[in-house]
């Protein structure tokens, strides 16, 4: 479901991987990034008119409910099947030109919210 070159990957993977103890793994064939929970996956897909449509250069990841609002209102954004329930978002790459570093900011925050307190406590001395 996705290769290697696709848009946006290398730099999600280099984003995602510098967390404490993150690592990858592919799941439902699609690069999921742990610690050891799941904290951002790359590409996923929605519902439009019931229809399941696949978004292939995306970031999924888990929103902090401060700032759910705002993020829903950006056209950039949707609800991923399946995880949007369980408080995900998705960041279509395809909309607009991709801003990395509020990328990261988004990875950052879904990290908090599923990493341990050690690992946050590791995050925040570097």
């Amino acid at each position: 479901m996705f290769h290697d070159d696709d848009f946006g990957l290398a730099e999600v993977r280099e984003i995602a991987l510098g967390f404490p103890e993150a690592f990858e793994k592919v799941s439902h064939g699609r690069p999921v990034f742990c610690a050891p929970k799941m904290f951002a996956i790359y590409g996923g897909s929605t519902r439009e008119s019931g229809e399941m449509v696949t978004v292939p250069s995306c970031l999924l990841f888990k929103a902090d409910d401060a700032d759910r609002t705002a993020l829903e209102r950006d056209e950039r954004t949707f609800h991923p099947a399946y995880l949007g329930p369980y408080g995900w978002l998705g960041l279509d790459f395809s909309v607009a030109e991709v801003d990395w570093e509020e990328v990261g900011e988004l990875v950052d925050a879904s990290f908090r919210l599923v990493a341990s307190k050690k690992l946050i406590v590791r995050l925040d001395e570097r």
